[in-house]
């Protein structure tokens, strides 16, 4: 980002924080989840920064899925969240972009079994009484395709941030190119080991490795 836009950001950001102006203030949502301290506040200054150059796009969470699957001796469990929030800020063309920042509620987590569902919830998993978020903010975005990338960042789970990195999919849901399109459909997998994040319980019946999945609609906003 040039200097110019991060001081706009930081524009932004003071406005919103100050309550002043009622288009900006409209804009103050864009970021409501990743403020108090949880994100870095150059990052947020950034994608205030796209939302107010019209190349933020937003998750639209009624049509997209978060979720992970693991395998156990008995079965595959897979789980998804219902509650997440984020964007991404996608420039037009072909440079190095794609900030990302995604929030999911970790009790909005639900499974096939009511047993399951509240024993990963629980202290030796996700414990989500002490740790009601789980946080990605990206460190690197780099195109490998013409809708390919890797997206390299951090994921704070049960208060523990390691870094991942994501194998993306971008694809045009409105026949544009993705760099240009109004809304864009976003897939992302990675696999984690459970043990990094402290749930190492039950590791002689289920897999330490996760595979996270993410498949998301997101809207540029404003649009």
């Amino acid at each position: 980002m040039s200097m110019s836009k991060f001081i706009k950001g930081i524009v932004l950001t003071a406005i919103l924080l100050t309550g002043h102006g009622l288009a900006l203030a409209e804009e103050s949502d864009v970021c409501s989840a990743f403020q108090d301290g949880k994100v870095n506040s150059s990052l947020l200054a950034t994608m205030l920064s796209a939302a107010h150059d019209g190349y933020l796009y937003r998750i639209q969470q009624e049509s997209s899925r978060v979720g992970f699957c693991v395998d156990s001796k008995l079965s595959r469990i897979e789980g998804t969240f219902k509650e997440f929030q984020g964007g991404m800020a996608l420039e037009p063309g072909d440079k190095v972009n794609g900030q990302t920042m995604v929030m999911i509620k970790a009790d909005s987590l639900e499974t096939e079994g009511t047993i399951i569902e509240n024993m990963i919830k629980g202290e030796g998993f996700f414990d989500v009484e002490h740790h009601p978020e789980v946080l990605f903010v990206s460190t690197g975005f780099h195109w490998t395709g013409t809708d390919t990338a890797v997206l390299k960042g951090n994921l704070t789970l049960r208060g523990i941030t390691k870094p991942v990195i994501f194998n993306v999919k971008l694809t045009s849901l409105d026949g544009k190119r993705v760099d240009q399109a109004e809304k864009i459909l976003v897939k992302a997998t990675t696999t984690i080991n459970r043990a990094d994040y402290g749930m190492e319980k039950l590791s002689k019946l289920v897999d330490g490795n996760v595979k996270l999945c993410m498949s998301v609609e997101a809207m540029k906003y404003g649009a």
